[in-house]
């Protein structure tokens, strides 16, 4: 193929965007209805896409970091206190978004990772050692640098959509690695940590003493921002977002940042 790592990467993104409304219109069937034959066919349909977007994008290598998440979503998971035997269709569906979202950023990673290549400008410092995925740690950077940047420029929809996005990662994060096991049974969501919604995330968090009542503070696009986006995963043409709920939005991460990380 002769088309530059960035072309490749400009084709993907488009079709791993459009993968992941496709689910996440999915699991909205299967929450209503789990045993209709016409959402499991097109479930099996969409899982055979995701597939193949997986094994073109890790080369077909079953070691690449996307494969191996690809493969673990379909396992059996357990917590601290309750043991889950088998994961539903629509928890399978969560998690393959999921891994969606990952590869991603990794590809808007790396696009600005290439773009930044004849810059001379010294290296950013690093604000998330604290996350405990160290895949997640460099998407979670980047974003951030992103987020900065399209708030400078006045784009206030993808500062937005960008700092709640890196504010649910960081929380789901600290969720999963020592949150869950603190919480009393009546204090957990129903459902698996995948199924929460962004708000019982963040409620599950203060609750766990993860983080303080910085939350407070978002203003009502940034707690609907899953439904602001469109099959791009860009600002819907009907979403509008003001200066001050993209910064307020910024402000409260960084609460949770330092929340999360109180010796930085």
């Amino acid at each position: 193929m002769n088309e530059s790592p960035q072309a490749q990467i400009d084709s993907y993104l488009p079709h791993l965007n459009s993968l992941i409304r496709r689910g996440r219109e999915l699991r909205g069937v299967l929450a209503a209805d789990s045993s209709s034959s016409a959402a499991l066919a097109a479930t099996r349909i969409w899982q055979k896409d995701c597939v193949a977007a997986v094994n073109q994008l890790s080369g077909g290598s079953k070691a690449h970091w996307l494969s191996r998440a690809y493969s673990q979503a379909f396992l059996m998971r357990s917590t601290a206190d309750r043991v889950v035997e088998e994961a539903t269709i629509g928890e399978i569906v969560d998690r393959l978004v999921d891994v969606l979202v990952q590869g991603v950023a990794s590809l808007t990673q790396m696009g600005q990772a290439a773009s930044a290549s004849v810059s001379s400008e010294a290296p950013s410092p690093r604000r998330f050692e604290f996350v405990h995925n160290p895949e997640l740690r460099p998407v979670v950077e980047q974003a951030y640098a992103d987020s900065r940047r399209a708030l400078e420029q006045g784009q206030y929809g993808p500062a937005l959509l960008t700092s709640c996005g890196i504010l649910e990662a960081i929380v789901t994060d600290a969720l999963e690695h020592k949150g869950l096991g603190v919480l009393a049974a009546h204090e957990v969501p129903a459902g698996t940590l995948a199924e929460w919604s962004f708000e019982a995330r963040l409620a599950a968090a203060e609750k766990a003493g993860l983080i303080r009542g910085g939350c407070a503070r978002l203003p009502p696009a940034a707690r609907k921002y899953r439904d602001l986006t469109n099959a791009d995963g860009q600002p819907a043409p009907n979403a509008t977002v003001s200066e001050r709920d993209a910064r307020l939005a910024g402000q409260v991460l960084r609460v949770v940042m330092r929340d999360l990380d109180p010796g930085r």
